[in-house]
């Protein structure tokens, strides 16, 4: 039986997407995408987007339950009150996102190893050098103004940048990247490539070699291909459940 069917909490209120989402900080932090206790993902849960799943203040990925999630209301500055108020960089990030880029269901910051090392480049374009890389082609925008820590006039900046709903990775210049999507799957497996993209760009450079550049009309395509690609993300985050339920993880809990 699933751990999600063990337990009383499965009636909080979106359950599922509870569970989706602690998942993903659990594999998150596997995986070395995270900063200690300093990043943030979220999940809207109403039409509108303003109402939020996020972790909670300072708690480590690995540690993230279900049960531990925020619901908040990117419309409530009453949110940064009280012994469980969020991360107040969090909340400028997120809580812009969710009020202002109706598309952004799902948000996952991170500073992980190789999207950071790009984001720190003058140059921070991801050219189209292999299948991973022409993922993102024509679908990430470059964040060249860095304000600071993301307080709420650095999230309300960093937000109107979305503008294009083709675009989905945002590569915040000597920060990290910002990765939105439609559902928790979608997004995790967008930041997982694209820190895949990313490796494969900056073990590329260092061989010092010309690169291999595909053209605007193949990365184009192939870009096309992987966005109609069915149901891969969906498998993605239903294995890495699988594998955390075979393993005992308390994530859904």
């Amino acid at each position: 039986m699933e751990a999600t069917q063990l337990h009383p909490r499965r009636n909080m209120e979106h359950w599922a997407e509870r569970v989706d989402l602690a998942a993903a900080f659990r594999w998150a932090a596997r995986l070395n995408l995270h900063e200690g206790v300093a990043n943030h993902f979220s999940l809207s849960v109403n039409e509108d987007g303003t109402r939020f799943l996020m972790n909670p203040n300072q708690v480590h990925f690995s540690r993230i339950r279900a049960s531990d999630l925020l619901l908040l209301d990117a419309n409530d500055p009453a949110a940064l009150e009280g012994p469980d108020a969020p991360d107040p960089t969090a909340w400028g990030l997120h809580g812009a996102l969710h009020r202002r880029v109706r598309h952004a269901r799902c948000a996952m910051h991170v500073h992980s190893i190789h999207a950071t090392v790009l984001a720190s480049l003058a140059d921070s374009r991801l050219p189209p050098i292999d299948q991973n890389t022409a993922m993102f082609f024509n679908r990430h925008v470059i964040d060249e103004n860095y304000g600071g820590l993301a307080f709420e006039e650095e999230g309300e900046r960093c937000a109107a940048l979305f503008t294009d709903p083709k675009v989905k990775v945002m590569i915040m210049g000597n920060h990290g990247v910002m990765v939105i999507g439609d559902s928790v799957a979608d997004t995790f497996n967008r930041l997982y490539y694209f820190e895949r993209a990313a490796e494969t760009y900056i073990r590329a450079l260092q061989t010092g070699r010309p690169l291999r550049v595909l053209s605007d009309e193949i990365a184009e395509k192939t870009a096309a291909e992987i966005d109609a690609y069915p149901g891969q993300a969906e498998r993605h985050l239903a294995e890495l459940k699988a594998i955390l339920d075979e393993e005992g993880s308390n994530y859904a809990i």
